[in-house]
């Protein structure tokens, strides 16, 4: 019992079930938006009030690609949701947090041939120009 107690609370599995209802609820708050305003938005350019009408019949089956339709635009717009929301300022955040020094060019420009050559090398692999050493 106390392995399974330990099990449940460690900090990574609590973590990951807390960003799992998070994005529970991040997913059925931009359904609804997409279902709500985006949609009938697109739907009344288009003349239609609802995808989810949308259907075609083939020997029998039904094919409800307006359901689809839905779908994608939700997907698109959680896409870009998590894109700029979460995905950019966390780039920008961890690109101003950079601790490490800046890495030495390990390599140089040939040049006569203009290929990459290692910093400490006197001959150039690729044309066998003789070059100094940066």
């Amino acid at each position: 019992m106390k392995d399974f107690r330990e099990f449940l609370l460690r900090g990574n599995l609590v973590d990951m079930a807390v960003g799992i209802v998070i994005g529970v609820a991040f997913a059925a708050l931009v359904t609804a938006l997409v279902t709500d305003l985006i949609t009938p938005l697109i739907a009344a350019i288009g003349g239609k009030p609802s995808f989810d009408d949308l259907s075609f019949t083939i020997n029998g089956s039904h094919f409800l690609y307006g359901a689809f339709i839905n779908a994608l635009i939700s997907f698109l717009v959680i896409a870009a949701a998590v894109f700029f929301l979460v995905v950019k300022p966390v780039n920008a955040l961890m690109a101003r947090r950079r601790t490490e020094p800046p890495v030495d060019e390990q390599t140089h420009q040939c040049p006569e041939c203009l290929s990459e050559i290692p910093v400490l090398a006197r001959r150039c692999a690729f044309c066998t120009t003789e070059v100094a050493p940066a």
